[in-house]
């Protein structure tokens, strides 16, 4: 099974670093690997309690009033009976619903970091296409330019293309 390579927003910097860089190659045509932050991308880019209160609101509510040991005892003994046990298992009732909340509640996060991590590559990617269309232009509009200039936009063109492949691919899984 393929892995995420961009697990995080942060894993996004370096493409992120690519796509300002051909932004500003676009508009500074005197703009080679010299004068750029290209080696710092090409190194960035080589290295590619709700739950608890519910179950004490619980164990005062079943058992003797208050939170005294009788109170705490027979809570624990009458939760342990709505599965047929005792104490113990009363113990394993009143915190199923710390668990089963806070489990519910961590996917709920999860679930929407992963949207909005989805979104932000998606919208990445989008930008990564424009500045690979732009700097394709700009190889074709600068057949005159110096090596250095023509080295400096066709290193972007593969460092674009291989961000647009990458995002992709993590897009699809």
């Amino acid at each position: 099974m393929a892995k995420l390579l961009y697990k995080n927003a942060e894993a996004l910097i370096p493409v992120q670093k690519i796509v300002l860089e051909a932004g500003a190659a676009v508009n500074d045509k005197a703009r080679t690997i010299r004068t750029s932050d290209i080696p710092d991308v090409l190194g960035a880019v080589a290295g590619i309690g709700v739950g608890g209160a519910a179950g004490l609101g619980l164990l005062s509510i079943l058992g003797v009033s208050g939170l005294s040991a009788a109170g705490i005892t027979s809570g624990l003994a009458a939760a342990g009976a709505i599965v047929g046990g005792g104490m113990v298992a009363g113990i394993g009732v009143l915190a199923a619903p710390a668990v089963i909340l806070g489990v519910g509640g961590y996917a709920l996060l999860a679930s929407g970091k992963k949207k909005k991590l989805a979104q932000a590559k998606e919208a990445l990617l989008q930008e990564a296409i424009r500045k690979h269309d732009a700097i394709i232009r700009q190889l074709k509009n600068e057949l005159n330019a110096s090596e250095e200039r023509i080295t400096y936009l066709n290193t972007l063109n593969l460092l674009l293309q291989g961000a647009i492949k990458d995002l992709k691919a993590d897009l699809a899984l």
